[in-house]
């Protein structure tokens, strides 16, 4: 799944971008070491971690884009790293569980 059939499913917008982010699986998660321990590469990361080191277990578990829930703001130090690292942040009203259903159609992320 694109990065704009994301944004799209889970009726948000895209806060940084990164051109030709995709996604095969989902993984949602608020426990940044459960995302460590269990999403894999080619995964989208459904949290409400608006913080740098969400950012940062990103960049070791190969994910490309991170679904920010509940409309919570992007920091500019998070949107920073995010630039640097290139992993694409996108903002959503929708709770995880909403977004997860929304983006349904990707299979689960396991490691």
């Amino acid at each position: 799944m694109t990065l704009a059939e994301i944004v799209e499913k889970v009726g948000g917008s895209i806060a940084v971008d990164k051109p030709g982010a995709e996604a095969k699986f989902a993984y949602a998660s608020d426990l940044l070491s459960d995302v460590m321990g269990h999403c894999g590469d080619e995964s989208v990361l459904i949290t409400i971690q608006n913080h740098l080191n969400a950012i940062a277990v990103c960049t070791l578990d190969g994910i490309e884009i991170v679904v920010i829930c509940h409309g919570r703001p992007i920091p500019d130090d998070m949107a920073e790293a995010a630039k640097r690292e290139g992993v694409a942040i996108v903002t959503t009203p929708l709770s995880q569980f909403e977004a997860s259903v929304a983006l349904s159609a990707l299979a689960p992320s396991r490691k």
